[in-house]
């Protein structure tokens, strides 16, 4: 003898149009749901509420707790969950502003660079050309009067070595004078002396 082999079939999940079916199905699957809610705070130690409405307004409830207070508890978590959603948002808005912001500030620094070397210049105005010019002016301007100190530095750093160099020189020949003195003299003392031998 064959066995029947086939399960049960998938039932359609669509609205019950007879109202007998339709109450009995509620009845069966509302306590199976509200043994579920049971088994699964017990089990996993879990704060569940189950709020049920019939077709007809009938409530049916179930809470380990209470449902009120899982309620609040909910709304609680709900509006923490919200803030902290909003301010990562405006978080990252504002991150993001920044990063536009800086990344602007970079492109006009490079396109001012640009300028400044003498490219790029076909997108400027008149007015924009004579403040470039005016800039560059002052920025020669502050250049040479750079330039020119530092030169001025350097010409009195080497005046100052001449003089202790000529210094240093009329030091050496006051020196080798005193010591052709010496010698001079010892020659002379040398020469009586030997006269004097004789």
């Amino acid at each position: 003898m064959e066995r029947n082999m086939k399960g049960r079939g998938k039932i359609e999940i669509k609205k019950i149009e007879n109202t007998t079916n339709r109450q009995v199905t509620f009845c069966k699957r509302r306590n199976g749901l509200l043994k579920k809610a049971y088994e699964l705070s017990v089990l996993c130690d879990a704060e569940v509420a189950l709020v049920i409405f019939s077709s007809r307004g009938r409530l049916y409830e179930y809470a380990n707790n209470s449902v009120k207070g899982t309620i609040e508890r909910y709304k609680k978590a709900s509006s923490d969950h919200s803030n902290t959603r909003l301010i990562s948002q405006t978080n990252s808005q504002y991150y993001e502003q920044e990063a536009s912001k800086l990344h602007q500030q970079i492109t006009n620094l490079q396109n001012a660079n640009r300028n400044l070397m003498g490219e790029a210049l076909s997108t400027m105005n008149l007015r924009d050309l004579k403040q470039l010019e005016t800039r560059l002016e002052k920025g020669i301007s502050k250049i040479r009067s750079k330039k020119n100190e530092l030169l001025y530095a350097e010409i009195e750093y080497m005046q100052k070595k001449e003089i202790e160099l000529q210094n240093d020189n009329m030091y050496l020949r006051n020196k080798l004078g005193d010591i052709a003195c010496v010698k001079l003299m010892r020659c002379q003392v040398l020469e009586i002396s030997f006269s004097a031998w004789k």
